[in-house]
């Protein structure tokens, strides 16, 4: 099974790239998607469908927005994080054969300092109970999505210049390492120590033309399903489109 992440910054202004990936002769079975920027209705289901893929959805007018699209028809497990009500939509979790899988959207938290970022670290912490109590399923889980956090030196192009950057925080990465070292394998990562692996370029300052990115989409591992790993890797064309989202789409794939 190959399961992707891609943040799409606006399900209805990158649909024709959407299609494209999906009609793909080597597409996903599972696509996880971030920032529809649509309500349900206005998600292009007929057109998902006809690729080939089922989809559930939980979107939000003009912002946020999480989708599962897969070939093989998912069981809904959660809408949303346990805890308060969240009216942001954010997290949303399925069950595809013998694999638990979840689109989430983090919180950007910028500007550091204020309401933002206090609602990024909350936001994190109850993600990281909701991932523990996954954790102890002991089942073949995947979170994935735009996790918003830069874990290290290396997944940036240069840590200096961003360092007023939410998603470089001490308190980011701490948010993060509380769930990663719950026991969770950061895909690319573990096949690809060494590599940057950038996964988003921003549109000002000739970003993406000087390579400036970051890798803050993600794929977390159980180890049911770290034990599966086969395969894990950056589809950086797609960031190269004309009218493209600042984002491109990582991929693991699973063995059986």
């Amino acid at each position: 099974m190959r399961i992707a992440t891609w943040n799409v910054n606006s399900v209805r202004a990158r649909k024709a790239h959407l299609l494209d990936y999906l009609r793909a002769e080597d597409a996903p079975e599972v696509v996880l998607l971030q920032e529809l920027k649509v309500e349900e209705q206005g998600f292009p289901r007929p057109e998902v469908e006809e690729a080939g893929y089922h989809a559930l959805v939980a979107g939000q007018k003009g912002y946020n927005g999480v989708a599962i699209l897969s070939r093989t028809k998912a069981t809904l497990r959660r809408h949303g994080l346990p805890g308060e009500d969240d009216a942001q939509a954010r997290y949303l979790e399925a069950e595809i054969g013998d694999v638990v899988v979840a689109s989430l959207y983090a919180p950007n938290g910028n500007p550091v300092g204020g309401e933002k970022f206090a609602y990024k670290l909350a936001w994190m912490r109850r993600m990281a109970a909701h991932a523990a109590a996954l954790f102890a399923e002991e089942r073949a889980v995947v979170l994935g999505g735009d996790w918003n956090v830069c874990p290290t030196a290396l997944d940036v192009w240069d840590e200096r210049a961003m360092a007023a950057d939410a998603l470089l925080q001490p308190e980011s990465r701490a948010a993060w390492r509380t769930i990663l070292w719950q026991g969770w394998t950061d895909a690319f990562r573990a096949l690809h120590p060494d590599e940057a692996g950038y996964t988003y370029w921003d549109y000002q300052a000739g970003a993406w033309l000087r390579d400036h990115g970051m890798r803050i989409d993600h794929l977390l591992l159980s180890p049911h399903a770290a034990q599966r790993l086969a395969a894990c890797a950056v589809d950086r064309g797609l960031r190269g489109k004309d009218s493209p989202s600042d984002h491109t789409p990582v991929w693991c794939a699973l063995a059986a």
